[in-house]
């Protein structure tokens, strides 16, 4: 691990002692978001160490232009890339003239940082002497507010420690900025106006291409000992920058506040031309308010959100640190208000990966948001991808397919393919299968069957249609294959008859064949809509079973499981118990040719399959497979421990479950794959929920009913979750005696455990 700074707190994230090769990774664990915006935890004031600003607006992006060797047909022609907004933070202090620079100071004490889980809001605290010898005290709270969440506010403390001292606070935005990750170092914004209004700063940016038009706004508040006081102010505006100086004579142990009022609006919520003024209105909301009220405000927000979503384990402060992190990252980057969102794998602390929809949403997200939140957050992740599908059809087609078949893309922002790497782009297709499957899971979580008969049978069409002349007709084996192709395993490119492709090509292919006929029987006025607009043949269902039917899936008699790949066993088999530690992780230290060669899997790949169709296979097969794919299992994604450790629950292996659960839960707090720093992996961390809740838990749907299968680590004492399974929430509590469950609002409810039905009493606590 390449860290263990972060101190075991189970409601917060607490950092102790200034280390300057600590900032980066802290920048991305202590970052904050609202989901409609968020950023990486820099300072407010100057600091000119090594530091990766970041801030970031939800659905604004840039088309960086795809840099590659030579262009192939149907290549991406840009990337979409999250964009480093204008920065609204800023804060420059001055201490009797001198900068505070936290990098270049004498020395810094009592440094403390927290990111505080339970309320919502980010503190950061710390005693500086610098170059000149003044010392100071300073307190730097920030909150980017739930319930207007378009507006964030800062308090910032300065205390003189030895001696009077003059205090410059010069509160700023600065548009002046740009992206760490980049082609070829485009300028991604373009500065518009630059506007002072009194008090009130404005800038209008416009991204260059996508024309997304925003305002960055700020606005101050002084006080003295609490007491606010008015200041003369000195304006500082360039033509990508406005700043306000407040210099202010400060009493040794007087406290200096500044409370800063900032953010931003967008033309994707109101008109281009009345941006400033939707800006104004914002800052009138949150300074007559004050920063107080919108504390206890936030509180009051995240309270209801923990009151659902929370997950308690007792007897492991480490394990439960980890899973309210996770909860706590997911709900800052997406809450579901608009459905022209989507959760980026890195969301608001990064930029690696674009920031972009990944097949992580089907495959993981939306399991945490069915069952966090009302269905209809999660349908909203359906309708996003539906609302892509004339764009997935477009992606098909410039690879060559047609009639209506659609591929949808690995990464995107607005439907298109925006992934510049040809062996995922072209080959990685698997993630069309995991869109057909979050509609099957979604729905038969909820019970919503309209999604099928309004939306989704129009979409699992159109994916039918894509594997169905995706497959290649074997005369030698008299089978249909899936040629050219790039599994969850990433550490192979381009192999034929990837096991876990080839069988979601034939689920979805059975499972859409089977929508068109329950969606004739039981919505026909949408079943004629859909036949029409979409031009469905009978025969054309007719070659989807044929196809589902004669799908070839490589198999080892030797060993009796499937084969990753037609070539997996022509490997070196070589466990990764065998690997010299100073090699890994491999993909920082091996070349991708000797990857490519090797056996190892950077994530549950097989398994991956086997998790997702559990009930076509029995637990024997289950537990064959884990065992041949589990040991040559690198997990050098963050997609991997979540997996495997669902199926080490399933099979009894508690410490092998326990284990893969805090790889996944503590992934980025202890920094597993040394790359935190970039920021921290959001997605996967839908996976951590899903460990304890499906792995730990059990829970699966079953007889069209909840149904659990609760195991505990002997590591805790007890753990309790909440779901919301079709209006009625579902408490589940199982402690080291076993497990018991109580269920509101309603009237008596039908639950299975360990396979036998269970009938629970409103507000009642039934044991098991």
């Amino acid at each position: 691990m390449n860290q263990d700074y972060i101190q075991t707190d189970e409601w917060s994230i607490l950092e102790e002692g200034f280390d300057v090769n600590h900032v980066k990774a802290s920048e991305s664990l202590f970052s904050i978001g609202n989901g409609a915006m968020g950023q990486r935890a820099n300072f407010e004031e100057t600091y000119t160490g090594p530091t990766f600003q970041g801030s970031y607006i939800a659905g604004v992006y840039y088309p960086d232009k795809t840099r590659v060797g030579w262009w192939k047909n149907g290549y991406p022609e840009y990337f979409a890339k999250v964009l480093n907004a204008p920065n609204w933070i800023g804060i420059d202090v001055t201490v009797n003239g001198e900068s505070l620079d936290l990098y270049t100071c004498k020395n810094v004490q009592n440094f403390h940082r927290e990111l505080n889980m339970k309320e919502g809001f980010y503190l950061r605290s710390f005693e500086a002497t610098l170059q000149n010898g003044s010392s100071v005290r300073v307190e730097s709270t920030r909150i980017l507010s739930l319930d207007l969440d378009e507006l964030g506010v800062i308090s910032y403390k300065v205390t003189p420690l030895n001696g009077s001292a003059t205090i410059t606070l010069s509160p700023y935005l600065d548009a002046g900025i740009t992206n760490e990750d980049t082609n070829w170092d485009d300028a991604f914004w373009d500065t518009l106006e630059v506007k002072e209004a009194q008090e009130q700063g404005f800038i209008r940016s416009r991204t260059m291409k996508t024309d997304f038009n925003i305002c960055t706004f700020m606005q101050s508040k002084l006080f003295l000992n609490d007491k606010a006081i008015e200041a003369s102010k000195a304006s500082e505006v360039t033509d990508t920058k406005i700043g306000f100086k407040y210099a202010i004579k400060v009493s040794e142990g007087e406290t200096l506040t500044l409370h800063k009022f900032a953010g931003y609006v967008t033309d994707m919520n109101h008109k281009k031309s009345e941006l400033i003024s939707a800006a104004k209105k914002t800052l009138e909301k949150g300074v007559a308010l004050g920063y107080s009220e919108i504390k206890k405000l936030q509180k009051q927000s995240w309270e209801k959100i923990w009151e659902m979503a929370d997950i308690t384990i007792e007897g492991d402060s480490k394990a439960q640190q980890g899973i309210r992190f996770n909860i706590f990252q997911l709900n800052q980057t997406y809450l579901g208000k608009d459905a022209r969102l989507n959760i980026g794998p890195k969301g608001f602390t990064g930029e690696k990966y674009g920031g972009s929809t990944y097949w992580d949403t089907e495959a993981y997200c939306i399991p945490f948001y069915m069952a966090t939140k009302d269905q209809e957050v999660a349908r909203n992740l359906l309708v996003y991808r539906y609302n892509h599908l004339e764009k997935a059809i477009e992606n098909a087609a410039k690879l060559g397919f047609n009639k209506g078949a659609a591929l949808y893309p690995m990464v995107t922002m607005n439907g298109e393919e925006s992934h510049n790497e040809w062996e995922i782009t072209f080959e990685e297709i698997h993630r069309n299968g995991a869109i057909a499957y979050a509609i099957y899971n979604y729905i038969r979580y909820t019970g919503d069957t309209a999604y099928m008969h309004e939306k989704g049978l129009e979409v699992v069409i159109a994916i039918a249609r894509f594997w169905k002349q995706r497959v290649t007709f074997s005369e030698n084996k008299g089978k249909y294959m899936i040629l050219g192709v790039t599994g969850p395993n990433e550490y192979e490119n381009n192999v034929n008859n990837n096991w876990y492709t080839n069988y979601l090509a034939k689920w979805c292919l059975q499972y859409a064949a089977e929508q068109v006929v329950a969606t004739e029987r039981d919505a026909a006025s949408d079943f004629d809509r859909i036949l029409k607009k979409v031009k469905l043949t009978s025969e054309e269902v007719s070659e989807w079973k044929k196809v589902a039917a004669n799908l070839y899936f490589p198999y080892s008699e030797a060993h009796n499981v499937y084969l990753q790949q037609d070539g997996f066993l022509d490997k070196e088999l070589v466990p990764v118990s065998e690997l010299d530690p100073s090699q890994r992780p491999i993909n920082q230290k091996w070349s991708w040719d000797r990857i490519l060669r090797s056996p190892y899997i950077k994530q549950a790949d097989v398994l991956q399959g086997f998790y997702f169709f559990e009930d076509d296979f029995s637990t024997k097969a289950i537990e064959r497979h884990f065992n041949f794919y589990e040991p040559f299992t690198v997990h050098e994604s963050s997609l991997s421990p979540c997996v495997h450790s669902i199926q080490a629950a399933k099979l009894g292996r508690m410490d092998q479950a326990y284990n893969f659960y805090l790889q996944t839960s503590r992934l980025d707090l202890d920094d597993y794959n040394k790359e935190v720093e970039e920021g921290c992996h959001i997605t996967s961390m839908a996976g951590t929920w899903m460990s304890i809740v499906e792995g730990f838990g059990g829970m699966r749907i079953k007889n069209n009913m909840l149904s659990f299968e609760p195991k505990i680590p002997k590591q805790w004492k007890s753990y309790s979750f909440k779901v919301n399974f079709r209006g009625r929430i579902v408490t589940v509590s199982v402690s080291q005696d076993g497990p018991s469950f109580t269920v509101c609002p309603g009237g008596a409810f039908q639950i299975l455990v360990n396979g036998k039905e269970m009938e629970i009493s409103n507000n009642q606590t039934q044991t098991a």
